[in-house]
């Protein structure tokens, strides 16, 4: 149904996202990571119960919530979740094809919250281990 989805970032958008939030950046990107497990979750719990219905909010607020921070596959991946969890509701039809697409969800979002900590916080990467502690 698509293209493998990779947890690349664009990183001007994430660098305005982060001027304009300035000192709530770190705590909107938090909030990114809550809301976004939360909505793969959601997504996932969805497919399992073949709830069409209940793909779409999570898949919406994903896909938002990810493009703030530059987080295009993401919100492409989500954004095709929502937009066929719509069509199915309208056609009364599960999205079956769908499957494959949100197996990719988790480790996409893992992937992509990964990077986006990384950058918010390059120094907690790269600090030595002091006796042993990080």
């Amino acid at each position: 149904m698509t293209d493998d989805f990779d947890a690349s970032v664009d990183w001007e958008v994430f660098s305005r996202t982060r001027t304009e939030l300035g000192a709530a950046f770190v705590r909107i990107l938090s909030y990114f990571r809550e809301d976004g497990e939360k909505a793969v979750a959601r997504i996932e719990e969805a497919m399992q119960r073949r709830d069409a219905v209940a793909l779409v909010i999570p898949a919406h607020t994903l896909k938002s919530e990810a493009r703030q921070f530059g987080a295009d596959p993401l919100g492409d991946l989500a954004e095709l979740i929502e937009i066929e969890g719509r069509r199915s509701v309208e056609m009364r039809l599960f999205p079956d094809d769908l499957i494959p697409e949100v197996a990719k969800l988790r480790p996409l979002y893992l992937s992509t919250i990964e990077q986006l900590e990384k950058e918010a916080n390059p120094l907690r990467q790269r600090r030595p281990a002091a006796d042993g502690i990080v």
